[in-house]
């Protein structure tokens, strides 16, 4: 009865210690896929959201811009 309990127990060692060996190589792969993906990032020409907004206030500004001169030459064509 004795060794039956000692085979549960290094049955019972060893599935404990896969088990740590799983959780190791899960936090591995997902560190390397961390890294590759902040790798491909940082490769990529992305800009921040800040730059996006300023360039986006660019564009709406100038648009207002385009419109008010419109304005102003259909106005000075309707007089001449």
């Amino acid at each position: 009865m004795q060794t039956r309990n000692k085979i549960m127990e290094d049955i019972s060692q060893l599935m404990t210690n896969a088990m740590g060996v799983a959780q190791g190589a899960k936090e591995e792969a997902e560190t390397a896929m961390k890294s590759l993906m902040d790798r491909w990032l940082a490769d990529r020409d992305f800009v921040t959201r800040d730059e996006f907004e300023a360039v986006r206030a660019m564009a709406q500004k100038a648009r207002e811009e385009n419109e008010a001169l419109k304005a102003r030459i259909a106005a000075l064509e309707a007089k001449g």
